[in-house]
C-alpha cells in the first residue's frame, strides 16, 4: 500500500511528555491529524514543529466522540489511529506498505514501558489501529472505547510501544475518572452482557489479588525489576480502585 493513502490520528491534551516521540516516529506521513481538546501545557508548541501535522480543536466530551470526530477530518482512505503515547517500533512503516488493501481493519500488539524500558508482559491487549475509514466507527466503551469494524480484521506482526511519561499525579487523577465509569458500565451492562474478565471484576475481594499475582508472576514481570514492580503496583492500585467504586455505588444503592 502506498503509505499516501494512511493518514495517523491522535487525540490529545497536555502530551508534552509524549507526543514528540510519537510524532518522530510518524515522517513518512503526507498529513497528521490531530484533535486536541484544549491543552495548556507545550504539546501544541510542539506540535507545530511537525509540518505535516494539523491540529483541529474540539472540547471533549467522550473519546468515541472525539475520535468519531477525528475520522470527519481525514482525506485519506485509510486511517492510522494512535492514542499519544503509542510510539510505532522499527520496521511498522514497512509493514504498512506490504498489507493488503482489501482487508477492512489491523489489529496490533503492544510493548508497554515503564520509563522507556519496555517490559516482559502487560495487561494491554492488541487493538485495531489501522482501518478503512469508511469501515469504522467508534463506540464508548465503560471509560473508554473502541472501534467497531465492517469486516475481516487481520494481526500485524510488528509492534507498538506504550511509553506514558506523563507525572504519575495525572495518572491516578484519571484513574478516579476511569473508575467510576468502568463501575457503571460493570454495574449497568449492556444487552449483550459482560464478558468473563469483566465478570471476574465485578468480584471485588478477588480481582485486585488475581490482577497483583497475574502479573507478577504469570506476565514475569518480577524479573522486570523496579519497572515491573511499577506497573504491578499500577494495574493493582487501579483494580483497588475499581473495587472501592463498586462497593461505594452499591452501599450507596442500599443507604
Amino acid at each position: 500500500m502506498d503509505l499516501s493513502q494512511i493518514t495517523p490520528l491522535i487525540i490529545t491534551y497536555n502530551e508534552e511528555a509524549n507526543i514528540s516521540r510519537v510524532l518522530g516516529r510518524l515522517t513518512w506521513a503526507q498529513e497528521i491529524v490531530v484533535i486536541d481538546s484544549g491543552s495548556t501545557d507545550k504539546t501544541l508548541e510542539l506540535v507545530a514543529g511537525f509540518p505535516q501535522a494539523r491540529v483541529v480543536t474540539r472540547a471533549f466530551d467522550s473519546f468515541a466522540s472525539q475520535c468519531n470526530f477525528g475520522l470527519a477530518q481525514v482525506s485519506t482512505p485509510w486511517v492510522l489511529s494512535l492514542d499519544a503515547d503509542y510510539v510505532l517500533g522499527q520496521g511498522f512503516e514497512d509493514e504498512l506498505r506490504g498489507v493488503d488493501g482489501e482487508t477492512s481493519g489491523y489489529r496490533a500488539q503492544f510493548r508497554y514501558c515503564i520509563f522507556g524500558k519496555a517490559l516482559r508482559g502487560t495487561l494491554y491487549p492488541p487493538r485495531t489501529v489501522l482501518y478503512q475509514r469508511s469501515h469504522a466507527v467508534y463506540e464508548s466503551d465503560g471509560h473508554g472505547h473502541r472501534v467497531k469494524i465492517s469486516g475481516s480484521v487481520r494481526s500485524l506482526a510488528s509492534i507498538i510501544y506504550h511509553d506514558d511519561r506523563k507525572p504519575l499525579k495525572r495518572w491516578l487523577g484519571s484513574q478516579i475518572t476511569y473508575a467510576e465509569q468502568e463501575a457503571n458500565h460493570l454495574l449497568n451492562p449492556p444487552e449483550t452482557g459482560l464478558n468473563f474478565a469483566d465478570r471476574l471484576r465485578l468480584r471485588i475481594f478477588v480481582a485486585p489479588v488475581l490482577v497483583f499475582l497475574y502479573t507478577l508472576l504469570w506476565k514475569r514481570l518480577v524479573l522486570d525489576g523496579f519497572a515491573g514492580w511499577h506497573y504491578v503496583f499500577q494495574r493493582t492500585l487501579a483494580e483497588l480502585m475499581l473495587s472501592l467504586k463498586i462497593l461505594d455505588q452499591k452501599l450507596r444503592r442500599k443507604s
